[in-house]
């Protein structure tokens, strides 16, 4: 008579809730599989059409045959499939509102399915506007919120509701939203000298109380103070001064990162190949780091605007003339979807000579672009997720912020750390192609990779044992596990 296997349902397991987004997604897997690999359970909730694409591009290869981490996903408002496999794609607002409509029953039948019992919730701070600490409350599961971000942009976002309490925001009126208003000084955060309310996100815009956005962002700044654990993605000797304010505020942070540092040291051991770190919903081409082999030490300019953010045709065309007119070589990724949302159509001239020194494509494996010795300097956007990977290979960059916490990124990797530079929002080719040589060339640039540098070995002492984000990702997953 055949056995049946006795499940251990004393065994911690986690439930991993992501915001459905890449940078959200990649952060949370890593932390997820680091967890897994200290014997804890994992299940991850993707959405159906992520948890595709993230299959499509080979983002769960790493896993092998690990029945300890597994995958679940709920319902998005796509088809799930199509006879032709056409990929149907959402806005940011479309999934935004679907999710916060029907993901408290889909996440219901989700533990409702699951063996074993769930130990404790990771949830992204983003994801609670869909009602999720009410349901882990009703199910009496511990919750504990994760910000993708550096303690700077958590504090950016928490900000909201503490303007909120001094009556600055929301505006009055739209009359009220000048120069004057947005040079104002917040003056009251440790860390955060200098920093403006033109820095903070977009809610220092809105002038009605029951805008969604607005309502959205006070809401997930409240639920901070409704949990008792919270995990950043920084490391503690980044940000100081700021990390010990946070947790005058909120005694039991944990700041985790870099967590692809934490990785490497597990992912080296097990094997060299490249597909085990691949957390990507884009099929990374490797035909970009193939391109750099042939090319000198810090001569590139690494040039990527993330996941999400859109630009005009004007603004990519300012772009790539600056960069092609600095003379440099450059490794250019122009997601699909980059310009206003469609695929951008490059003017014929400007197509031609970009093809003399560059390589344009569609999507790249970041960190391994970011620390391969030819790239000299990163033209980001200022997502968290790519300053933490550049900064954590030792290489400075130049940021163009849109929206979020990238205006705070930006402004504390200038001032603050040191490792940059920004560009003015109203993009010009002649400020792109001066930034980008003093960048490559410049003793400013050298002066920057020689901070970027200190960054990526003070990073390093973190994840080694004994180093202060080593010791709170245990902390983590002791807590996880006692619970």
């Amino acid at each position: 008579m055949d056995t049946v296997p006795i499940i251990d349902q004393k065994k911690p397991h986690v439930l991993f809730i992501p915001y459905p987004a890449q940078s959200h997604i990649k952060c949370m897997l890593k932390l997820a599989r680091l967890l897994n690999h200290k014997g804890l359970d994992v299940t991850f909730i993707n959405t159906q059409t992520n948890h595709k694409r993230l299959i499509k591009s080979g983002g769960t290869r790493w896993l092998h045959d690990t029945p300890s981490f597994r995958f679940k996903t709920v319902p998005d408002g796509l088809p799930s499939a199509t006879e032709d496999d056409v990929e149907h794609t959402q806005t940011t607002i479309e999934v935004w509102t679907y999710m916060g409509t029907n993901f408290y029953d889909s996440f219901l039948d989700v533990v409702s399915s699951l063996e074993t019992p769930v130990t404790c919730i990771v949830c992204d701070g983003f994801i609670t506007y869909t009602n999720i600490m009410n349901a882990a409350e009703m199910l009496k599961i511990p919750i504990i919120l994760f910000w993708t971000m550096a303690a700077c942009g958590f504090m950016g976002f928490y900000q909201v509701k503490v303007l909120m309490e001094k009556g600055l925001v929301p505006l009055k009126d739209e009359s009220a939203l000048t120069d004057a208003y947005l040079d104002m000084e917040v003056d009251w955060i440790p860390g955060m000298e200098g920093l403006c309310l033109k820095d903070l996100p977009e809610f220092t815009r809105y002038s009605k109380p029951d805008d969604p956005a607005f309502k959205f962002l006070l809401e997930t700044a409240q639920a901070a103070d409704n949990v008792s654990h919270i995990i950043i993605h920084t490391f503690e000797e980044l940000e100081a001064r700021l990390v010990k304010e946070i947790r005058s505020i909120f005694p039991n942070i944990y700041t985790i990162g870099p967590l692809q540092l934490h990785l490497n040291q597990i992912t080296e051991k097990e094997t060299k190949n490249l597909d085990l770190n691949c957390y990507s919903l884009w099929k990374e081409e490797p035909e970009c780091v193939q391109w750099l082999q042939s090319k000198e030490p810090n001569s590139v300019v690494y040039v990527n605007f993330g996941s999400i953010a859109i630009m005009s045709l004007q603004d990519l065309v300012e772009f790539g003339w600056g960069l092609v007119n600095s003379n440099l070589y450059f490794l250019w990724i122009i997601r699909t979807d980059l310009v206003d949302g469609e695929p951008a159509v490059l003017p014929q001239d400007l197509k031609e000579v970009m093809n003399e020194k560059g390589f344009v494509a569609s999507w790249c494996s970041q960190e391994e672009v970011l620390n391969h010795p030819a790239v000299g300097g990163f033209l980001t956007h200022g997502g968290w997720g790519s300053i933490i990977e550049s900064l954590s290979a030792g290489v400075p960059m130049i940021c163009w912020p849109i929206s979020g916490d990238q205006g705070i990124n930006c402004r504390q990797m200038c001032k603050e750390w040191e490792a940059g530079m920004e560009i003015e929002k109203n993009v010009k080719r002649d400020e792109v192609e001066n930034l980008v040589r003093m960048l490559i060339e410049g003793i400013e640039g050298e002066r920057m990779r020689k901070k970027a540098m200190e960054w990526k070995k003070t990073a390093e002492t973190a994840v080694a044992p004994n180093g202060s984000s080593c010791l709170d990702l245990e902390k983590l997953a002791n807590l996880i596990i006692n619970l």
